[in-house]
């Protein structure tokens, strides 16, 4: 399961309107690694200086490797941290995450989520990932 999701979330849902800022704080609790790899990225920003900082390390274990694919993966949730955050996420594998800055260079995008960039982000360990 992706998502421990309250009740009251539930009712929402059902309901038809669900408030994002419930979802966000959801996303928060139910991937805490995810959202401290994503977190952590937004607080470097601002020194970065080049519009964008990404994560190099790979996650302790499989259940935090599981949390990052999982609020990648699912573009409900990446869209809200998206919002939360005021970024543009991008993912290259199972540890590489990226946060771009409002108005960061469309090249670093580019460059990010290039083919050429994920040929280059590939090593053997990374192969079942």
């Amino acid at each position: 399961m992706s998502l421990t999701v309250p009740a009251g979330l539930l009712e929402q849902a059902d309901e038809g309107t669900v408030d994002e800022a419930q979802f966000v704080e959801c996303v928060r609790t139910s991937l805490p690694y995810a959202w401290s790899v994503i977190s952590g990225l937004v607080d470097r920003l601002p020194g970065s200086g080049e519009g964008f900082a990404d994560n190099l390390v790979p996650p302790p274990d499989e259940t935090a490797r599981g949390q990052l694919l999982r609020a990648l993966a699912s573009d409900a949730i990446r869209g809200a941290l998206e919002r939360h955050f005021g970024v543009r996420l991008a993912f290259q594998n199972c540890h590489r995450v990226a946060v771009f800055a409002p108005g960061a260079p469309a090249a670093a995008y580019a460059a990010f989520v290039s083919v050429r960039a994920q040929i280059l982000n590939q090593s053997p360990e990374l192969t079942s990932c």
